[in-house]
């Protein structure tokens, strides 16, 4: 029953927490073409077949099926009939800077939107994933090794930018354009950078650094039944060998479980401190297709930032973050980067979801990068999209010409099926990533507040 309440709980918030982005961009648009004295005919969240919708003051209001944005119909505004459907009668055109007032309102809607959810997350603070990008063992015949890198490292930098986690480097190394990257390590107070060859992985296409942290992997989830519970194994529990090997990270215990299938191996665990040894014989998963001990690993280890990031130090996290993503996606042959790699409804309902399962503050500043994308994306100067409309208005008052009403709605509607092309393109793929959101919620996350510094004692 806990479980159906948590599930219904964190469906409910994810619907509520999108929706609000949407409503608030097209509200934009609808606050502003009142403002302006345009015609409005409907509002609605989503696209597609209606759920509801009601009348009021001669616009319809409604919710509809394919929760991938929404729109407000307004026939002064060249507009889609692929997305929004035929308009009621023919109107002139508004006037090209009432145009521009109502398409920009939309996506600006959304910053100020951002900026508020921003500074509560500034007053209540912010969980940051504990992740120190250390070292952890160090092969010393390897290229990295002889490189004179060893364990306890950490890094400071790759490609000259600061780096503080192992999702900071990940990062950096995946939108590098080179195969070799810069990677300043820091030792005993000394800093000193040399150039590391970045390994590929052939089936996502992505960049890493031959590397292993220090964190070692955490029980998050014992399934019943599995030699994992046989043993006694407990969620919490930090693997530190497996079958006589030290274990480097979750791909590494993978892989030692699937080579220990059908034969008892011996497994070092740290629990609450101190070591222990236990002894557990993995078994063959027809679906996995190898050798299982049942067990899933567990979610991050958070702190609580407080106060949290200013408001602008977060929407300039977002926008750097852009940038990364627009120039690895541009330099794809280089990166690895594609459109495939992109989200889309799908994707951004399965990260809300995560996001309110482990801590509601995680969602908040996800909903800041959402609308600071979604202002920034629907101002790209292209038909169906709000820039798509003030780039047409700016050649009207520069050129005293209207463009063709054919011309815009054949192009509106181009783009618009072009537009949806994609969207179902990406959410082909969102698919095919769900069983990664469903195991990240069911991982257990602690998040707690950082140990308050003892007060001096007092001579």
């Amino acid at each position: 029953m806990a479980a159906l309440f948590s599930g219904l709980y964190i469906a409910f918030a994810v619907l509520v927490l999108f929706g609000a982005s949407i409503f608030v961009h097209e509200y934009g648009h609808y606050w502003m073409a009142r403002r302006r004295g345009l015609r409005i005919e409907g509002f609605s969240l989503g696209f597609g077949p209606k759920i509801f919708s009601f009348m009021k003051d001669g616009v319809e209001w409604s919710v509809r099926w394919i929760p991938a944005g929404g729109f407000v119909k307004l026939p002064q505004m060249i507009t889609s009939e692929a997305i929004e459907g035929k308009g009621s009668g023919e109107i002139p055109p508004a006037p090209p800077f009432s145009r521009i007032l109502v398409a920009v309102a939309g996506p600006a809607m959304n910053v100020v939107f951002a900026f508020v959810i921003a500074s509560v997350i500034w007053m209540i603070g912010l969980p940051v994933l504990v992740n120190p990008a250390i070292i952890g063992r160090v092969d010393p015949e390897s290229p990295e090794g002889k490189l004179g890198i060893q364990a306890g490292d950490r890094i400071v930098a790759v490609s000259g930018n600061p780096v503080k986690s192992w999702q900071d480097i990940n990062l950096e190394v995946i939108t590098a354009l080179t195969n070799v990257v810069p990677v300043t390590f820091q030792r005993a107070g000394r800093d000193f950078t040399v150039s590391l060859p970045t390994k590929r992985s052939e089936t996502l296409g992505l960049k890493w650094l031959d590397l292993e942290p220090q964190e070692k992997p955490v029980v998050g989830l014992i399934q019943p039944g599995m030699p994992a519970a046989q043993a006694g194994l407990e969620v919490g529990d930090k693997f530190l060998s497996f079958d006589g090997v030290y274990v480097l990270n979750q791909e590494h215990l993978t892989e030692l479980i699937k080579k220990g299938e059908g034969r008892p191996c011996a497994v070092v665990i740290e629990r609450n401190g101190a070591k222990q040894q236990l002894t557990l014989t993995p078994v063959y998963d027809p679906q996995e297709k190898r050798g299982r001990i049942g067990i899933g690993f567990a979610g991050g280890h958070y702190e609580v930032q407080r106060p949290g990031p200013t408001p602008v130090a977060q929407v300039q996290d977002v926008l750097r973050l852009m940038g990364k993503t627009f120039t690895a996606l541009f330099h794809s042959k280089e990166t690895g980067v594609s459109a495939k790699d992109m989200s889309g409804p799908v994707g951004i309902l399965g990260k809300l979801a995560v996001d309110v399962k482990t801590d509601y503050r995680l969602a908040l500043n996800f909903m800041v990068m959402l609308n600071i994308n979604l202002a920034l994306l629907n101002l790209l100067p292209l038909p169906v999209l709000d820039g798509g409309h003030v780039l047409m208005a700016l050649y009207e008052i520069l050129t005293r010409r209207r463009v063709g009403v054919r011309f815009q709605e054949y192009a509106t509607t181009a783009f618009a099926v072009l537009l949806i092309s994609f969207m179902l393109y990406v959410t082909f793929y969102d698919v095919r990533r769900a069983p990664i959101f469903g195991h990240l919620l069911r991982q257990k996350s602690v998040v707690e507040m950082p140990a308050a510094v003892p007060a001096p004692a007092k001579p």
